[in-house]
């Protein structure tokens, strides 16, 4: 009896620790095509201080290759975590919860506002036109390569001033700009 549960045991073990080397060899192949995709950037920059001047880039493609190793240094960030919390034995289910900023975004940033008005403001009932009785704002942080901006999304309410049964609001909408 107890030899059968020792062989279970083993078993669930053995199949944790394969799992755990499976997630951490693809972590680790992650990390190794990053760090390729960054020789290679760093070798075609190297081209480009060094070598022939008909090889250069016009001055208006100067910032492309700083993007591509953004992106580049953002995957290899993102598989040396995958790497760590596979070491750790630590599951998504595990983290910590987000920090977000629950509060309202810094008043310095460009807002591009947006308005989404109801289909109809008028009353179902057929009083007439609702009056604007408040509004839900949203806003998002949007980031454009080298620029930070806060897209507000305003959704009027109107309701009946007249029979005060009926509050009309466009839906929410996701997210299209």
């Amino acid at each position: 009896m107890i030899l059968a549960m020792t062989d279970i045991a083993l078993a669930e073990e053995n199949a944790r620790l394969k799992a755990r080397l499976a997630e951490t060899e693809a972590a680790l192949e992650d990390a190794v095509e990053a760090q390729r995709r960054l020789e290679s950037i760093v070798g075609e920059l190297r081209r480009e201080k060094f070598g022939p001047r008909s090889e250069k880039l016009d001055p208006e493609q100067f910032n492309l290759p700083l993007e591509d190793v953004e992106v580049a240094q953002g995957i290899l960030e993102a598989a040396q975590e995958r790497a760590r919390r596979a070491l750790k034995g630590n599951s998504p289910a595990e983290r910590s919860p987000r920090n977000r900023n629950r509060g309202h975004l810094p008043k310095h940033l460009p807002r591009i506002e947006r308005v989404i008005e109801p289909e109809s403001t008028l009353c179902p009932c057929g009083c007439g036109v609702m009056a604007r009785i408040g509004e839900d704002v949203s806003e998002r942080l949007d980031a454009v390569p080298a620029q930070l901006r806060v897209l507000v999304t305003r959704r009027p309410k109107y309701a009946c001033r007249r029979c005060s049964a009926a509050v009309a609001q466009a839906h929410v909408q996701r997210h299209r700009w």
